[in-house]
């Protein structure tokens, strides 16, 4: 299950000049980081202030990249998933608190998302080197090692346990949502009053820009790239967006999405792309990532439990969907 590069969904206006009357400045910088591009901006009182600050937001992301990434054989993560059927891995309780959360949200959606989906089978090809689906029971196969009740997690000694030899666990982008949050945190601890922290299109934002406008996202309909569906404005919140507009096969007439549904093991349909609003980018990733899968009417019904979250959605016929909380004329 992964998350689709966003860039066409979400187009971010940034004022780069400061108006007469404020002295704040915004540096803005691209990098590399847990295998995909983070873009830091940062509204500060000097240049040199802010670049100081992009620079701790990139070892706080680098920092987390370490600990939870599960192709770094080095990492906490890596040691659980190494230890899978043998023994529990005591880790550290940032990053016990994450799978606790992660594990949460897989009861949640009913495996709808699924933090051990690192260990499926990559059968499906989207690079249209596939001509034919996959039989039937080469789909079952490549779950079977899949399943979040096989997590055992211990509080009291900070352990995670995978009962199954060869499961492994993956946070993907809900740990870029995750690293995006606590930038963010750590900045306005600081003091730092705005900028946003983008991981491959997980937003978490706070402030202003320095001539006072509110930062602003634009959704775009991949069907119709030239409109905005909607242009809304965040002053402290996250947006996420899933999509399959870039990565899909169709067979028999019907488009199949890089995005598996972890329990069956089967591309999702019905939705080509979920777009997530809300006040931190994990919990707006995983939503987002869960409605992919679960499609619009249980996508949505998922949504209800989570009142602060509204959302836009776009199915594969190009309809335009949003829940009844989006304040914003679509």
């Amino acid at each position: 299950m992964q998350k689709s590069i966003i860039n066409k969904l979400l187009i971010l206006f940034v004022t780069l000049q400061c108006s007469t009357g404020y002295s704040q400045i915004l540096r803005k910088r691209t990098t590399l980081l847990m295998g995909g591009r983070f873009d830091i901006t940062i509204v500060d009182k000097d240049s040199l202030s802010a670049e100081k600050n992009i620079d701790l937001v990139i070892a706080e992301i680098t920092r987390i990249e370490n600990l939870i990434s599960d192709w770094k054989a080095d990492s906490q993560i890596s040691k659980v998933n190494q230890n899978a059927g043998i023994q529990p891995v005591k880790v550290d309780r940032e990053v016990f608190e994450l799978a606790q959360r992660a594990v949460k949200l897989s009861e949640i959606t009913n495996g709808g998302f699924d933090v051990s989906f690192a260990a499926m089978d990559r059968i499906w090809k989207f690079d249209g080197s596939m001509t034919e689906m996959p039989s039937a029971e080469a789909i079952k196969k490549s779950v079977e090692k899949v399943g979040y009740k096989n997590i055992i997690l211990d509080s009291t000694e900070s352990t995670i346990f995978l009962k199954l030899k060869g499961m492994k666990i993956g946070f993907g982008a809900l740990g870029e949502g995750y690293a995006t949050d606590k930038c963010r945190a750590m900045m306005v601890e600081k003091d730092i009053k705005a900028g946003i922290i983008n991981g491959s299109g997980d937003m978490s934002t706070w402030g202003k820009q320095p001539n006072g406008n509110d930062w602003k996202i634009a959704i775009t309909n991949p069907f119709k790239p030239e409109k905005n569906l909607a242009v809304v404005p965040l002053k402290e919140g996250a947006v996420t967006t899933s999509g399959s507009y870039e990565k899909f096969v169709v067979f028999n007439g019907r488009r199949y999405s890089h995005i598996i549904n972890p329990a069956t093991g089967y591309p999702a349909t019905g939705l080509c792309s979920v777009t997530v609003f809300g006040p931190n980018a994990e919990t707006a990733n995983g939503l987002s990532t869960s409605m992919m899968v679960l499609g619009q009417k249980e996508g949505l019904l998922l949504l209800q439990k989570f009142p602060e979250y509204s959302c836009v959605l776009i199915t594969d016929k190009g309809k335009v969907v949003k829940s009844k909380n989006f304040a914003y004329k679509v």
